[in-house]
C-alpha cells in the first residue's frame, strides 16, 4: 500500500471521527467536522474576495481608457461581483441547497425594509452619482443641509458616502442620499473657470475714472487671478455712503479656496488705493433735529453750562 493511500485513508478516518462528535436538528446532522469545514469555507471566502478583489481593481485602474470616474464605478462593481460569487461558491461548498435560501427572502426583504434601507438606499446613490457623472472624483462642490454648509474637494465615493476633503484638511463624509435629494454647488462640473464678485466702496469726491484703472492693476498682481478673461470693474449704485463698485476676477483652481482670494484683491486694492487721493470712506449720515420745546430747553441747559 502506497503511503499516499495510507494518507487518504487517515484522513478519511479523522473525518469521519470528527463527524461522529454531534448532535441532529431535525433532519440536520450537525457535527464538529461541519464547524470545522464551515470555518475553513468562510476563511477561504474572504481570502478569495479580498485577493481578487484586490486585482481585479487593480486591472481597472490599469485601463487606459477610462477616466476617474468610470475607474471608480468599475471598481465598484469588480468588488460587488467578487463578493458575490464568492459567497454564492461558499454557500455551496458548505453544502447549502441555494432553493432554501427562499426561505429567507421575505424576512431578508423585511430586513432590508427596516435596518438596511439607507444602506442600499446610499450604495444604489453612489452607483448613479458614479454613471450620471454629476459629481465625480476631484470636483469642487458645496452642500448645503440642515446641519451647515459644507465646501471642498471630492475625494472619493464610497458605497456608504461622499468624501468631501474641506480647506482646512477636515474630511467630511457626506451619505449619497444627500447629494441625490439636496441641491448641490458643482464648481467644476462642466468647468473649473469659476467668477468671483468682490464688492468695494469709494468716496464720492474720489475720481472714479483712476479708481478704476488703480483697482484693476492692483488685481493683475494676485496670483490667482487669471488674465484670461481679464478682471473688470463695475459700477453698482450709489450708495448711501460711497459709491459702490465691484470687483470681477476669475480662478481656475476653486478647490484653493475662495476667501483667500478675495482677501488678496482687497488686500492689494487697500495698497493702491491708500497713498493715490482715492478714499474708502467710513459710513456717513445726517441727522436732522426738529425745533422743539424740548429741544430749546436742552440747548439753553447745555449753554448755561458751557462756560463752566
Amino acid at each position: 500500500m502506497s503511503e499516499w493511500t495510507k494518507l487518504q485513508r487517515s484522513v478519511a478516518q479523522w473525518a469521519r471521527s470528527l463527524d461522529d462528535v454531534g448532535f441532529d436538528v431535525g433532519r440536520t446532522h450537525i457535527s464538529l467536522f461541519n464547524a470545522m469545514w464551515m470555518i475553513v469555507v468562510v476563511i477561504l471566502v474572504i481570502v478569495f474576495g479580498r485577493v481578487v478583489g484586490r486585482i481585479g481593481r487593480r486591472a481597472v485602474r490599469s485601463m487606459r481608457g477610462l477616466d476617474g470616474t468610470q475607474r471608480a464605478l468599475g471598481e465598484k462593481l469588480m468588488t460587488v461581483t467578487v463578493w458575490t460569487i464568492a459567497v454564492l461558491v461558499g454557500i455551496d461548498a458548505v453544502g447549502i441547497n441555494l432553493t432554501t435560501l427562499t426561505v429567507f427572502s421575505g424576512a431578508f426583504g423585511l430586513a432590508v425594509g427596516f435596518g438596511l434601507q439607507k444602506t442600499f438606499g446610499n450604495l444604489i446613490a453612489g452607483v448613479i452619482l458614479l454613471m450620471d457623472r454629476s459629481i465625480k472624483p476631484g470636483d469642487v462642490i458645496a452642500v448645503t443641509d440642515t446641519k451647515g454648509s459644507t465646501f471642498g474637494e471630492v475625494s472619493r465615493i464610497g458605497v456608504r458616502a461622499v468624501s468631501v476633503t474641506t480647506r482646512d484638511n477636515r474630511e467630511i463624509l457626506i451619505p449619497n442620499e444627500i447629494l441625490m435629494t439636496t441641491q448641490v454647488e458643482n464648481w467644476s462640473y462642466s468647468s473649473r473657470l469659476v467668477g468671483i464678485t468682490i464688492p468695494i466702496g469709494i468716496a464720492y469726491e474720489s475720481d472714479l475714472d483712476l479708481a478704476e484703472k488703480l483697482l484693476l492693476e492692483a488685481v493683475m498682481t494676485v496670483p490667482r487671478v487669471l488674465k484670461d478673461p481679464e478682471p473688470s470693474i463695475l459700477l453698482d449704485a450709489f450708495g448711501p455712503s460711497a459709491i459702490q463698485l465691484l470687483i470681477y476676477v476669475s480662478i481656475n483652481d476653486p478647490e484653493n479656496g475662495v476667501g483667500n482670494v478675495r482677501s488678496d484683491v482687497l488686500k492689494a486694492a487697500w495698497h493702491a488705493l491708500k497713498d493715490s487721493g482715492v478714499s474708502i470712506p467710513l459710513p456717513q449720515s445726517d441727522v436732522t433735529l426738529r425745533d422743539s420745546d424740548g429741544l430749546r430747553v436742552l440747548a439753553e441747559a447745555l449753554g448755561r453750562e458751557a462756560p463752566k
